[in-house]
């Protein structure tokens, strides 16, 4: 089961950043699409105290919810990078 947790959305431009990232250093990670309506995302809110996506979740290195396209990415080149 991978340790690493996305949450996105369907088009999201700064949801494929990510994604495209996580596949580029051929990590195995779980996704999680959230509805497209701020009000409906209850579970990203849970996990991260905001609504908006992408939010990375890594509990094998304490990352509970992680939001911005910009961090996340940084965030994988530095954890998981050569």
């Amino acid at each position: 089961m991978p340790t690493l947790e996305l949450y996105e959305l369907q088009g999201c431009p700064f949801c494929a950043k990510v994604t495209s990232k996580l596949d580029e250093l051929d990590l195995d990670y779980e996704s999680h699409y959230v509805p497209r309506a701020h009000g409906q995302r209850t579970e990203v809110k849970e996990v991260s105290g905001q609504t908006g996506v992408p939010v990375l979740v890594d509990e094998e290195n304490g990352v509970e919810g992680m939001p911005e396209s910009d961090d996340i990415v940084e965030y994988l080149e530095e954890s998981y990078g050569a």
